[in-house]
């Protein structure tokens, strides 16, 4: 395993022609994983004009805004990093976004479910995502829970990187992050892997 320093905006072009590579006869459904110091958000969100500019229609989702009502996710207080480890609502993603956009699927999609903060569910209309369009969904934890990606980049921070960018009121949830590196081991089974230890200058992640 080597890695190859790339600058950031290589980095979109070279994930957007990836994408783009994909056949054009269904959509594209890829998620962007990482902690939130690894910026994820910011990675889906700069790739959303280089795959418009190819002629791929995108829609953009949230993971945090799939995250199941406060009376489950809280049940075991607030900050219990085996719960937060749980708080992704698994099924209403599929449900609602990811098998809409399967093969066969209608293409409709809800871009948001549950407003976390209100705790309530959000009224937005569906999207209609044409085929040969893109999902780009961010967020964390993605990873070995079967959801059905077409392609998964992850951003892969060191333990001393996420440490350091985890603010003091979400510490409690290294654990969870650890969990999900030895659980899950998004190092080796994303499609992409970015090592973003260093902030404006990552590196990809090369087999071989």
């Amino acid at each position: 395993m080597r890695v190859r320093p790339i600058s950031p905006e290589a980095l979109v072009r070279e994930l957007a022609e990836r994408i783009d590579a994909r056949p054009r006869t269904g959509r594209v459904r890829v998620a962007v994983d990482g902690a939130p110091p690894s910026r994820p958000g910011w990675l889906a969100d700069e790739l959303v004009g280089p795959l418009k500019l190819r002629g791929r229609p995108v829609v953009r989702v949230s993971a945090a805004d799939f995250l199941r009502p406060a009376s489950l996710r809280l049940e075991y207080g607030r900050t219990d990093p085996e719960a937060f480890y749980d708080w992704l609502d698994v099924g209403g993603l599929r449900r609602e976004v990811l098998d809409p956009l399967g093969p066969g699927g209608s293409g409709r999609v809800l871009p948001a479910l549950w407003d976390s903060v209100a705790d309530r569910a959000y009224r937005l209309p569906y999207r209609s995502l044409p085929e040969g369009g893109v999902l780009l969904l961010d967020g964390t934890l993605l990873l070995g829970r079967g959801l059905p990606f077409d392609v998964s980049v992850h951003l892969w921070l060191s333990e001393a990187a996420l440490a350091r960018g985890t603010g003091e009121e979400e510490r409690w949830r290294l654990p969870a992050y650890a969990r999900y590196e030895r659980e899950a081991r998004p190092g080796q089974s994303a499609d992409v892997v970015v090592r973003a230890d260093r902030p404006g200058h990552p590196a990809l992640q090369v087999s071989g």
